[in-house]
């Protein structure tokens, strides 16, 4: 059974820094992509950042624009995570993150975990 479990989150005040983690149990995904979205209080699910896998074990960052600079992803396939290492955080970012995996670099996001709140105080 898949389990993706994320941690780090907590309560930051603005300007401050956090860095997510998301350990993924059950299946490696070496040859697959790993991201963050974030949902809002009253607000949809959100991209954040993609780690997708491009050739061999190569990867490429995507990032959504509202955080580009700022966040910055990362992962560990030899510890099977994936991290968010959030930056020059403000009140905007104050969501819960959820961790995503999907099956293969070509394939939706189909494993996601449970989520951990961020609140970032102003």
């Amino acid at each position: 059974q898949v389990q993706l479990v994320e941690s780090g989150g907590g309560l930051v005040q603005a300007g401050g820094s956090l860095r997510l983690s998301c350990t993924a149990s059950g299946r490696t995904f070496t040859s697959a992509n790993m991201a963050w979205f974030r949902q809002a209080p009253g607000k949809e699910r959100e991209f954040v950042a993609a780690s997708r896998r491009s050739t061999g074990v190569t990867y490429l960052a995507d990032y959504a624009v509202s955080v580009k600079g700022r966040f910055v992803i990362s992962r560990d396939n030899a510890q099977n995570t994936v991290n968010l290492q959030m930056s020059s955080l403000n009140p905007e970012d104050t969501a819960i993150y959820y961790c995503a995996a999907s099956r293969s670099a070509i394939a939706a996001y189909v494993y996601w975990g449970q989520g951990t709140q961020v609140t970032v105080s102003s």
